[in-house]
């Protein structure tokens, strides 16, 4: 770390990187107070995808491409990564997520989160974000979170599991994900999830079209739609999908009970997108609400919050899956500001760790107001906020925030 009279810089190291959307927020997460800034310095980055690493190369380290390391994490030399003070790390979700066969601890990326556990007790860093799908919760009947949150804990870190809502954090995507912050026992700082930051979530309209796409912008290519998805989606409104739609019999899917699938599913232009996924076949890349068609690669990224300039590698289905899988930069910076802010002493408001870490019978990991000790705000006194939630159904517990 670097440390003088006007810089505090925490030198990150990742796992699963992804594209740069975690190193991205980290670059940007600034907190001041008395004249010293604290920041983050991606340091050292490793990620299997040779796309997705070429991704990161180009938008985060273009004049340090050795900082990138392309290489399955099982066959990683960790004792040969350079010192860091803090982690990063999306474990992947594959056995976790609700789309997929939830396999969990028993499928072959389930145990992956085991290296991140590796790199904390080898670096000994002095703080770590971890990431994965909310689905995470009820993998292996809860059993899955209840041993990483364990082995986290006795690595020597207090930690905060919470679900964020991202829409409700600046993000124009209703993206939901389980992230773990854990500070080292030793110094004794307290993080707080921080509040919502958004009166009304932000709308994919907005997203898209404030300001318009460039012309030129990269990875906005159109998907070439058949005569059968067009005819398809004219029969669709905002917010439907192929299966509440009220579409002509040739034109139904022949699959049952898909109601609240994304399969055909248009945006709705007054709320924020659903949740933009990284792969799945047809019906699934996310459909505008007016034009029949897709959206490009570029669109997606904007819900996703990368900037234009952010420029993405590899095949158009590469890229895809890349923002997909991806960590939204906004919500990540939000994170990392309010673990910088701990570190420095400043108060912001915050809301309360929504995860129960129960661990075993006797036994819990310790994070602020599990019990629920404390009467937060109101949110009769914040009208503002409870009507986004009646808007958007979000629950309101997690707006209880106070400073």
């Amino acid at each position: 770390m670097t440390t003088d009279k006007k810089n505090e810089v925490f030198r990150l190291g990742e796992l699963f990187c992804g594209p740069g959307g975690i190193a991205l927020g980290a670059h940007t997460a600034k907190a001041v107070k008395n004249g010293k800034t604290y920041a983050i310095q991606p340091t050292w980055a490793n990620d299997y995808d040779g796309d997705t690493c070429e991704t990161y190369r180009k938008n985060i380290c273009q004049e340090e491409p050795g900082r990138v390391i392309c290489k399955d994490v099982r066959k990683l030399n960790i004792d040969g990564l350079p010192e860091i003070d803090a982690l990063a790390f999306g474990f992947p979700c594959n056995d976790y997520s609700v789309v997929g066969e939830q396999k969990g601890m028993n499928g072959v990326y389930g145990p992956l989160y085991s290296y991140g556990v590796k790199v904390l007790k080898k670096f000994k860093p002095k703080w770590f974000l971890a990431e994965n799908v909310g689905g995470l919760r009820n993998a292996n009947e809860g059993k899955a979170l209840v041993q990483i949150l364990k082995e986290l804990y006795t690595a020597g870190y207090n930690i905060v599991p919470h679900l964020y809502k991202f829409e409700l954090y600046g993000v124009p995507q209703a993206r939901h994900r389980l992230i773990i912050v854990g500070i080292k026992k030793e110094f004794g700082f307290i993080y707080r999830v921080p509040a919502p930051t958004t009166l009304m979530p932000k709308t994919c309209r907005e997203a898209l079209e404030t300001p318009p796409i460039p012309e030129n912008a990269a990875n906005n290519e159109f998907t070439k739609q058949s005569e059968a998805v067009i005819k398809r989606l004219k029969y669709i409104k905002p917010g439907e999908n192929a299966f509440t739609a009220d579409l002509p019999e040739k034109l139904r899917l022949n699959i049952i009970g898909a109601t609240i699938s994304q399969i055909y599913k248009r945006l709705d232009p007054l709320k924020p997108a659903y949740t933009v996924t990284g792969s799945g076949g047809g019906g699934t890349h996310v459909y505008h609400w007016k034009e029949n068609r897709a959206l490009t690669n570029r669109e997606r990224a904007r819900l996703q919050t990368f900037p234009d300039t952010f420029i993405f590698q590899g095949s158009k289905e590469s890229v895809r899956k890349q923002i997909g899988m991806a960590v939204p930069p906004e919500g990540a910076r939000i994170i990392f500001e309010a673990i910088l802010k701990t570190f420095a002493g400043i108060n912001y408001k915050y809301c309360e760790a929504s995860v129960d870490s129960m661990i075993h019978e006797n036994e819990k990991v310790p994070y602020i107001n599990s019990e629920r000790k404390k009467k937060l705000e109101c949110l009769e006194e914040r009208p503002a906020y409870a009507t986004a939630l009646q808007k958007y159904g979000s629950n309101s517990s997690i707006l209880h925030a106070q400073t």
